[in-house]
């Protein structure tokens, strides 16, 4: 092919736009348009040939063919930097009908049947905001290129039907420099090497969505490995090659791709299987069929990882090997079903970790990555139903956060507990065989798996898919002082205004702990609004009473007053299940946010239990909620009287060499982020100049928390250690921890200067910037950073516009999170009610953040703490 392009420019109206039309040509992609183009489009295929040798942009030409059966026009999607030149069946469209959305094909140019379209185009390469990122190693002088489209931003790269249920083979070609080497969904299929650039071709994929095209160019360093006659290929970025473990992410790799195989009763369904380690990557990973992306840093260990990190990274791995048929070989018609994908990943690959690595204690795992997760916004008046309806493809980007990752995997469970494994299993199979390379809905897995439990779902549809919010279950018992004459499980709904008040059918197992230590459990189908529970009457008076034993059912679990004094009173403590012992400790944190249980009552109970604790999955569960009760529950003067035996507690265990590797790091991360009085930043200093700290050696991650920390509380030795700091560790994880670690400065020009650098700086890439905020929004900086907050509201449209997917999220509850006062709800409050006509995907957005601060306002209003009882 040619690689010079015209250079005409074409921008202009639609001219041949018809009035009442202007829904299909607007921003985004709309579901007007695809309904359009599904009905009467099919069989595509895209050939997309790319320079890649420009610094900052790419030069392409796509021939697109497709089969038409209607007889109006067709509109392509195309938001690059410029349109070149268009032919249609052969023929050169001269002025072509292009408003830098979309591109109007007019029908008289086309056929029935098999139509052929040419467009030459450029696109954007940039560090953040284009389809193509670009990195520069600032360690060798390297450039990276990957692509990232989803949900919509494939339109950005090329011209495309832009939407999951018009799904195409793709042919690509890429021309990069002859040092590169490129990689895509497909396979090489050859190569041409001229002067210094080589043109690579790849094979045909099979059937993929637009938002799963891939590709990556650049020095790679490749790592390879075949088991059972599979071969799996590590790409990695040369300067941290020696970091990489690629022995063991190959391994965990070949056992995700043949426990997945198993399960679901189909090969692997592409034609390769390929990893790739993208710098700055602003996911965790990315599914893409034959190449899936993961973020770097999180799968590059630079110290010795505990247990929660090595699970998290195979449970991500699980999670994108579990999308190759979940989301990839069967997709979502239209994002409104995004939950399908990814809770059904997240579910799966808890499934899969069951199995595959006992130790990992996978479902207390489970519990701790999605509930409490879940919980937090599925209370609020912000949240949404599984399924959620999208007008646009714009407003795709609010529809990713808990519900759809954390939510939807735990509703799975409960309806695998409703249905049973096998009906499950058979079920899932029937659903990938049926939709195979195509597109589906969340009624057609809920039939699937109803045909196989020989029972209709639709209820559970109506109350789990379709319905927002969440309810809240509360035990209730009377008894003659020695036996139960009545127990009965209470629901209500968290938010009624949200989800109306009728009751959820819920399959829960209630667990009740007897003084004896006996622990009998009950299976409870709960089917109104109050249940009584028979089985429980003539039983002895218990210690406790948890009425979620297993973690089977979703909802909030409430405790009775009787049950939080026993925990109180040492029983969390005797518990031996781990699954059980952490839903406690959860269930006593929602007690806390509730305003039922003083939050000094919580901190006092870890920091008595923490000594006794044994599961290093756990300490960091439960110092987590230590840390947010003292920095942001705790009134000032009572932080300073309890952080000092905070940290006697956090620096006795990590100084306790009979306690495992795990559970000392776990508590030395908490010393860090919770040290604050004079003697706990001296022993900071201490450690950050130390050779070794809990048996190992002290390493660059563990002296950056020192560092940040320090800064945050305006340590004077702090800016000398982070020239220390910054001069020791130039990889390029200590180049982006340098920039994060120095917006934690408690300067207002500092605040001022990262404010502004968010949204001028085109090389700031996303990572950096949400890995900055939670230093720049640190809660001991509320006073400094009260300023930035309604800028930060006012700045939400254009951060859905030209941010990726999770950044709109982390902005909020950043800048949410690190308040505490009730002027910056009243600001949050007021900035709403000014807007009535603010989008509602943006208006939930600030209501599921906004509700911890309210949240945090009420809780350090001691005269609203209750201490339990009755909700």
């Amino acid at each position: 092919m040619a690689w010079s392009l015209a250079a005409l420019a074409i921008v202009g109206p639609l001219a041949g736009a018809q009035q009442g039309d202007s829904l299909l040509v607007g921003p985004g992609v709309s579901r007007a348009l695809a309904m359009a183009r599904s009905a009467t489009i099919h069989d595509v295929r895209y050939d997309l040939r790319l320079d890649l040798t420009a610094s900052d942009s790419a030069a392409g030409i796509v021939a697109i063919d497709f089969e038409r059966t209607g007889t109006g026009d067709v509109i392509l999607d195309f938001r690059g930097r410029r349109l070149t030149s268009v032919s249609v069946n052969a023929l050169p469209l001269p002025t072509p009908d292009y408003n830098g959305h979309h591109l109007r094909i007019p029908a008289a140019e086309l056929r029935s049947g098999h139509n052929s379209v040419r467009l030459s185009f450029v696109s954007d390469i940039a560090a953040s905001g284009a389809s193509i990122i670009r990195t520069r190693d600032a360690v060798d002088g390297a450039t990276y290129l990957y692509t990232l489209l989803v949900p919509a931003d494939a339109n950005q790269l090329f011209p495309c039907f832009d939407q999951p249920d018009l799904k195409a083979r793709v042919s690509l070609t890429l021309r990069a420099p002859r040092d590169w080497r490129v990689v895509a969904n497909g396979s090489v299929a050859g190569a041409d090497t001229v002067g210094a650039a080589v043109t690579t071709r790849f094979t045909e994929t099979r059937p993929l969505s637009t938002y799963l095209i891939a590709f990556a160019a650049g020095p790679w360093r490749e790592y390879a490995s075949t088991a059972r006659g599979r071969a799996v290929h590590l790409y990695t970025r040369a300067s941290r090659a020696g970091e990489v473990d690629a022995d063991t992410l190959l391994r965990l790799s070949h056992r995700a791709l043949d426990w997945m195989e198993g399960y679901f009763g189909r090969p692997y369904p592409f034609e390769k299987f390929d990893l790739l380690l993208a710098p700055a990557f602003p996911f965790g990973g990315m599914e893409h069929p034959g190449l899936v992306m993961y973020n770097e840093d999180r799968f590059v260990f630079r110290d010795r990882p505990t247990l929660a990190r090595r699970v998290g990274r195979f449970s991500t791995i699980l999670h994108e090997t579990a999308h190759q048929w979940f989301g990839d070989l069967v997709t979502m018609q239209w994002f409104d079903d995004l939950w399908l994908k990814e809770g059904f990943a997240t579910y799966m690959g808890a499934k899969a970790l069951a199995e595959l690595e006992p130790q990992a204690d996978a479902w207390k795992s489970f519990f701790q990555s999605n509930k409490p997760a879940a919980y937090g916004v599925d209370e609020t008046l912000g949240t949404t139903p599984l399924w959620q309806e999208l007008g646009n493809l714009d407003q795709a980007k609010s529809a990713y956060g808990a519900i759809v990752y954390n939510k939807a995997p735990a509703v799975l469970k409960q309806l695998n507990y409703l249905v049973g494994e096998d009906a499950f299993r058979a079920g899932i199979r029937a659903f990938l065989a049926s939709h195979a390379y195509g597109n589906a809905t969340w009624k057609d897995l809920l039939a699937a798996i109803g045909a196989s439990a020989g029972r209709p779902l639709n209820g559970f549809g109506t109350n789990y898919m379709l319905r927002a919010g969440m309810p809240v279950v509360t035990p209730e018992m009377e008894s003659d002082g020695n036996r139960l004459t009545r127990f009965r499980l209470r629901q209500q709904p968290a938010q009624p205004t949200v989800s109306g008040l009728s009751p959820w059918p819920i399959r829960t197992r209630v667990l009740v702990m007897g003084r004896d230590g006996r622990a009998d459990r009950i299976d409870v189908d709960i089917t109104d609004t109050v249940v009584d529970v028979p089985a429980l009457r003539g039983l002895p008076v218990p210690q406790f009473i948890f009425p979620n034993a297993e973690d089977y059912g979703y909802f909030l679990a409430m405790l009775d007053s009787a049950s939080v004094v026993a925990l109180e009173d040492g029983a969390i403590g005797r518990v031996s299940d781990p699954l059980l012992r952490t839903m406690l400790w959860g269930a006593l944190w929602d007690q806390v946010r509730e305003a039922r249980l003083d939050p000094l009552r919580f901190v006092r109970l870890a920091l008595r239990e923490l000594p006794k604790e044994t599961d290093e999955q756990i300490v960091p569960a439960l110092t987590g909620r230590l840390d947010r009760a003292i920095r942001a529950y705790l009134s000032d003067s009572v932080v300073r009287s309890v952080r000092p035996d905070a940290e006697r507690v956090l620096w006795n265990g990590i100084a306790d060499t009979a306690r495992g590797f795990g559970v000392r790091r776990g508590l030395l991360d908490a010393y860090v982020s919770i040290a604050g009085s004079a003697a706990g930043r001296d022993r900071l200093v201490e450690v950050f100049h130390a050779d070794s700290v809990v048996g190992e050696p002290v390493r660059d991650p563990t002296r950056w928390s020192i560092v940040t920390r320090l800064l945050v509380l305006g340590d004077p030795r702090a800016d000398t250690l982070l020239r220390t700091q910054t001069a020791r560790d130039t990889t390029p994880d200590g180049r982006r921890r340098a920039f994060t670690t120095a917006a934690g400065r408690p300067r207002r020009d500092t605040k001022a200067a990262y404010f502004r650098r968010y949204f001028a700086d085109s090389t700031l890439n996303e990572d950096w910037a949400t890995g900055s905020l939670g230093e720049f929004n640190a809660v001991e900086h509320e006073g400094l950073t009260l300023p930035f907050l309604r800028p930060a509201l006012d700045s939400l449209p254009y951060i859905q516009q030209h941010r990726r997917i999770f950044f709109l999220g982390s902005w909020l509850s950043a800048f949410l999170n690190g308040q505490r006062s009730p002027e910056a709800a009243r600001i949050v409050h007021d900035w709403l009610d000014a807007r009535p006509d603010l989008p509602i995907d943006l208006r939930r957005k600030v209501l599921q953040s906004v509700d911890e601060l309210d949240r945090t306002v009420r809780i350090r209003n001691r005269g609203n703490v209750r201490t339990g009882g009755p909700r």
